[in-house]
């Protein structure tokens, strides 16, 4: 399907651009939130006639975005989770979560808003992109934990998956390390002494 951006989209064009994009896209996602219309000679003229102000609240929700993004930007936000030994969450951190844990710190930030390629099912520091605007985008890094305590050891840059924060148990120091000047003295002290009495013998 031939349609005419309203926006600027990620790998489409700018305004005004005339492209072809997949019809499910276009009636799914592109027409319906008003990103872009179809190409035809009315849409045309209309969109000569409103590009001005089709440009104008671009820049003005561009601008609005700007803003959260730069309150956003950087920001670590520490989630609470119940999860495992092995760090293993119950259950996962998507989309929605993470837009309805955005909104609760202030922000106004859309679960569409999240790039997010696959849920979080694990504890630990993950990185996550905010894209608030075609031309506006910032990361934030979410903090999730077992519990309060659990994630300023976190932040600190501990690893608490590995058996040692699990268990209590030091990995290193279980491993026995090989020291071949120890073995050859220890071969040189089991070695039978030769006897006075072998060496008349041998004579």
């Amino acid at each position: 399907m031939q349609v005419i951006l309203l926006e600027r989209i990620a790998r489409l064009g700018q305004i005004g651009d005339e492209v072809t994009v997949k019809d499910g896209f276009a009636r799914n996602y592109l027409l319906p939130t008003g990103r872009a219309l179809r190409a035809n000679a009315a849409n045309r003229a209309r969109f000569e006639a409103e590009r001005a102000q089709i440009e104008a609240r671009n820049a003005e929700r561009k601008s609005a975005a700007s803003e959260i993004a730069e309150g956003l930007d950087g920001k670590i936000i520490v989630v609470v989770r119940s999860a495992a030994e092995t760090g293993q969450l119950y259950g996962s951190v998507s989309t929605r979560d993470i837009a309805e844990i955005l909104t609760g710190e202030g922000f106004d930030v859309s679960r569409n808003q999240v790039d997010l390629k696959n849920p979080i099912k694990a504890i630990g520091m993950h990185e996550v992109d905010i894209v608030l605007h075609p031309e506006v985008s910032s990361k934030v890094t979410l903090n999730i934990a077992r519990s309060a305590d659990e994630a300023e050891r976190q932040a600190s840059g501990e690893d608490l998956t590995t058996a040692e924060a699990i268990y209590g148990v030091d990995e290193d120091a279980q491993l026995q390390t090989f020291d071949p000047d120890a073995e050859e003295i220890f071969e040189e002290s089991a070695a039978p002494a030769e006897t006075d009495e072998g060496v008349e013998e041998q004579a």
